[in-house]
This record gives structure tokens, C-alpha cells and sequence, in this order.
């Protein structure tokens, strides 16, 4: 019997000595950068984008390179790479894409604006060497349509605007003009996270004008701040925080407007939800789209490292990378840790096993962002603010067919008629409200009829809807709720997970059905039953919202 023959290198591909070179030096650098070893597990994502933003893509010898430098298998960096949209992963012996690529916003609110004549246009014009894209929401609805060019983003897009920057390389997005640390610190900023670690202040009394005051999560699941707060101070310690800014619903814009303006109002209400909650360590996730806003964090993060106002808890700052499914918080942890962004099974839930298997309080931004406000005039100041019987303000991303889209923050409980005429200046020259999406793509679709409802939590349930994070996407008669809910529908289908079928399944079965003139009613909603049934996260499960309240209040539109 003739003995094997021995390899003579490791299965899998061989790792090429310059891309092994190139991908260490871009490691050591990171460390020299931040001071943290860019070897840990949990930095795969930040290092995917450390590659990305180096050489333009993701080549197999530079993902070999990297599995090696990490001590993972090639696959596990691989799955990952390929998982997220911003990835451009190119295969041995394919092309690499184009130098520059100019990606078209598609969802609801662009495409009201004109987003498919850009897509149809562009590429013809811009030539093969410039990659244009459809991609899904960019987070400025208000300034529909909107291309990005690199990271650049252009509001109110046209053909000429887009040339224009590409040909004068305007590829960076600017860092927005907010009110910066000194500015912040001068008008009273962080006294309040300094008097609680003085001991002016205790967790039980901060941790009570929340509850008091109704402040409620406004990602949108509308969970009590203050009641988050106290399940995750009685958990065993260590106790993390992962803020949550991915906010991909297409609609809202909320957190990037507050960002951009007031940051440190953001950071100061975070730090203080992590003292009362009892917290170690604090991750920030923000959505890749959003370079600006992560450009101004890292900036000023640093000038409250370098002057401290008190002491500080570790923070980082994370970057997505094009993943609607990563607004689900435990989706988001997974992210974070430097895996696909999958939702977890539940129980347990993120409070009890969270981050690196810690209990974790999550938070939206912009809840947040409300804290010292809120103790500063009172809990009755917010809880005051409410119209037709209903508590506090609201941050409503308002696009589509009026005067004046953009955040207008206006009391809890405004219908959206009068948030139409009294904040956004009335419905645009020959337009009438036909119908209106009150909570973005997952908040179903309500008609005209519907529009004296008040708008906020647990007041739309009954009609098939929800507010969500309030994204309001008005339309008008010159548009088809149909065909807004197929762009909603395609929107969930390239945005599922696929981790789970009644998902990953049913919104294309759902997509392909909706395509038809009339739709077949029983079969969607039976398969909309299904979805909301049997799919593991709030994406499978709210995704035929949109669907099933055409049918119920547009029935005309699609043969019923």
C-alpha cells in the first residue's frame, strides 16, 4: 500500500505575502490609531472597512490575509464580508468595481421624487467608469431624491448635480457645522451627568422623573425609558450599553437631523442612562450611510476624552455596514460583535444576555438624546406637551408630497392633518392627501379618510398600523398606494436576514403576488398570517403591513 502523499500547505487558499503585508500593516496602524488591538474577534467588521476604504473592495487575498491575521476561518470572514451591502467583495479572477460609485436611493420617498429616471439616466451619462446603484434608504428623505456620490451625499438630486460632483471629485461627505464641546460646555452642558457622579443627583430620583415624564423608546418599540433603566440596574454586574443609530426604516431621518446638530446632548443623556442602569462600558452603532455624522462623533468624542467634564466610561464608536436588519437590537449586538447582523432568539432577552453575553441596556439615540432635558424643566414639561389625551412630544420625519418636508417635532398625539397644515405648510400646489404611511415601511399605509387619527403609541393598532420611530411618507392623488406598497414590499425582500423562511420566503412570494393587477387577496392574506405568525424578528412580521391596509382601505387599486 503506497503511503499518501503529504501537502505541503494548509487546506484552503494559500495567503499571498504582499496582501498579508498590506492587511498587518493596515492592523498595526489601526492600533497605533486607537490604541486597541484590531486582532480581537469582535473589530472583524471595523477591519473589513479599514480594507475597503484602503484599496476600493474586498479581494480574496486580502480576506485570506485577514482570516489568517485573525485566527478565523476563511469562511467565517467570508459569510460576513458578503452579508452586508457596503461590502464589495470581489471574487479571484473577477474584475474590481469601478473606482467610484454613485448609489440612487430607491425607497418610498425618493422614488415618489424621481429616483428611477436618475437610475435610468445616470449610467448612460456617467460612463463605465462610474458604478451606479439602486440602494435602499440613505436616511434624507426630506431632501428626496438623493445620490450619493462616494460618501457625498446630493439632496434634491438631478443628473447635472451628479455629474457635477463627479467630475470635480466632490466624494466626501462634510462633516456637519454642529454645536461642538466648548460651545456645549458654555451653556451648561454635562453638569448634569457631572452632579449624579457628585452625588447631586441619585439613580432612584433620575431613574423616576423618566417614569414620571412618559419618556418612552423612540426607535420604535415604545418601551418606558425609565422601567429599561431599572430591569437592567438589578441585573448582575457588568452591565453594557449598545445605543442604537442604524435607523434604516426607510422614512426617517430623525437621529442624523439631532446629530447633526447637538451631539453632545446625545452623549450627555447616554451617559446618564448608563449611570442609573449601572453601566461599564458604552458602544455607539452608527449606520455606515451616515459618514458626516460619524466623522463629527469621532471628533468630538475625542475633545470630551482630552477635557473630561468627570469620569468617563469606555466608549466606542461602531460602524454599520448597510443592514436594515441591524436596527433590531439584538441583530445590532450580533454586529457589533463582528458577525452577520441575524436577529437572536428570545428569551433571553438583550437585558439579560446581551453583549458578549452581558446584560445590556439598549437605547435608540434619540431617546436618549430627550434626558437632560427632561430633568433640566421637569417632568411635567414633557408630559404636558401632548394633544387629544396623549403624553410628550414627537420627532416626526415628515416627506413626500408637502411644502415642507423634514424633522418637525410636534406634541404626541398631533393627527396628521394638522401636522400637515400647521408644521409641514399644507400639501404641495395641486396635490390633495390621498393617503399617508405613519410609522415608515413597516407602519402600514392609511388613506385620506383616516388622517384626523392622533398619531403615537398604541393609538393605530386597531386600524392595522403603528407609529414606529414616526416616519410620516405622505401621498397624494397623483400617487398609487399600491405601488407604494410594492416598493415597501421589495424594500423588506432585499433587506430579510434570511435566517428564517416565513421571511425570506414570503416577501418575495409577497413581492411577486402584489406585482399582479389584481391581486389574489386570500392568498396574500394567508401568507401574510404566516409571516407575522412564524418569522423570528419585527422585519418578517410587520413586513405585510403595507399589504394587507391596501387591501383593507385602497381595495379599488388592486381588483377588490
Amino acid at each position: 500500500m503506497k503511503n499518501k502523499a503529504v501537502r505541503g500547505t494548509p487546506k484552503g487558499r494559500s495567503v499571498d505575502p504582499r496582501a498579508r503585508g498590506e492587511v498587518l500593516g493596515l492592523l498595526a496602524a489601526a492600533k497605533r490609531q486607537t490604541g486597541v488591538d484590531h486582532h480581537r474577534r469582535d473589530l472583524l467588521i471595523e477591519n473589513l472597512h479599514r480594507i475597503q476604504d484602503r484599496y476600493g473592495h474586498l479581494s480574496a487575498a486580502h480576506l485570506a490575509a485577514l482570516a489568517e491575521a485573525m485566527r478565523l476561518s476563511q469562511t467565517e470572514v467570508y459569510e460576513v464580508a458578503t452579508f452586508y451591502h457596503h461590502f464589495d467583495v470581489v471574487k479571484e479572477g473577477e474584475p474590481a468595481p469601478a473606482a467610484l460609485t454613485v448609489r440612487v436611493c430607491d425607497s418610498i420617498a425618493c422614488e415618489l421624487a424621481g429616483a428611477q429616471d436618475l437610475l435610468a439616466r445616470l449610467p448612460k451619462i456617467l460612463g463605465r467608469a462610474v458604478r451606479v446603484l439602486p440602494v435602499p434608504c440613505v436616511g434624507r428623505c426630506e431632501a428626496a431624491p438623493v445620490a450619493v456620490v462616494g460618501q457625498n451625499p446630493l439632496g434634491q438630486a438631478s443628473v447635472d448635480a451628479v455629474q457635477a460632483a463627479v467630475r470635480e471629485k466632490k466624494t466626501q461627505c462634510p462633516t456637519p457645522k454642529a454645536i461642538d464641546y466648548a460651545a456645549y460646555r458654555k451653556a451648561g452642558g454635562y453638569r448634569l451627568i457631572a452632579g449624579c457622579l457628585a452625588g447631586k443627583h441619585t439613580r432612584e430620583a433620575i431613574t423616576q422623573i423618566m417614569e414620571d415624564a412618559g419618556l418612552r423608546g423612540l426607535g420604535g418599540a415604545g418601551f418606558p425609558a425609565g422601567r429599561k433603566w431599572r430591569i437592567l440596574a438589578a441585573a448582575p454586574a457588568p452591565r453594557l450599553m449598545a445605543v442604537n443609530i442604524d435607523e434604516g426604516e426607510p422614512g426617517t431621518f430623525k437621529d442624523r437631523w439631532y446629530l447633526e446638530r447637538d451631539p453632545h446632548r446625545f452623549l450627555e443623556g447616554m451617559l446618564v442612562a448608563a449611570w442609573c442602569a449601572g453601566v461599564g462600558e458604552i458602544v455607539i452603532y452608527l449606520r455606515d450611510e451616515y459618514a458626516g455624522c460619524r466623522a463629527l462623533l469621532e471628533r468630538e468624542l475625542a475633545k470630551l476624552r482630552k477635557n473630561p467634564p468627570c469620569a468617563l466610561p469606555p466608549i466606542e464608536l461602531r460602524r454599520g455596514a448597510g443592514a436594515y436588519i441591524c436596527g433590531e437590537e439584538s441583530a445590532m449586538i450580533e454586529s457589533i460583535e463582528g458577525k452577520r447582523g441575524m436577529p437572536r432568539l428570545r428569551p433571553p432577552y438583550v437585558a439579560e444576555v446581551g453583549l458578549f453575553g452581558y446584560p445590556t441596556l439598549e437605547h435608540n439615540m434619540e431617546t436618549v438624546y430627550w434626558v437632560r432635558e427632561i430633568v433640566e424643566r421637569g417632568a411635567q414639561w414633557f408630559a404636558s406637551q401632548g394633544r387629544n389625551g396623549r403624553k410628550g412630544l414627537r420627532s416626526f420625519s415628515v416627506s413626500g408630497r408637502v411644502k415642507q418636508p423634514g424633522m418637525h417635532l410636534a406634541p404626541a398625539g398631533i393627527t396628521l392633518r394638522a401636522l400637515v397644515d400647521e408644521y409641514c405648510g399644507g400639501m404641495l400646489d395641486g396635490h390633495r392627501l390621498y393617503g399617508y404611511l405613519p410609522g415608515g415601511a413597516s407602519g402600514g399605509i392609511l388613506p385620506a379618510s383616516l388622517a384626523d387619527l392622533p398619531l403615537d403609541f398604541d393609538t393605530l393598532q386597531a386600524h392595522g398600523c403603528f407609529i414606529g420611530s414616526a416616519a410620516i411618507v405622505v401621498l397624494s392623488q397623483q400617487d398609487s398606494a399600491a405601488a407604494a406598497a410594492r416598493n415597501l414590499m421589495r424594500f423588506f425582500k432585499d433587506e430579510s436576514c434570511g435566517q428564517c423562511t416565513p421571511c425570506r420566503v414570503g416577501t418575495a412570494k409577497a413581492l411577486e403576488l402584489m406585482k399582479d393587477k389584481r391581486w389574489d387577496a386570500p392568498l396574500l392574506e394567508e401568507l401574510s398570517r404566516a409571516m407575522m405568525d412564524a418569522s423570528i424578528c419585527g422585519l418578517g412580521q410587520a413586513a405585510p403591513n403595507p399589504a394587507l391596509s391596501v387591501m383593507k382601505y385602497f381595495g379599488k387599486e388592486v381588483g377588490r
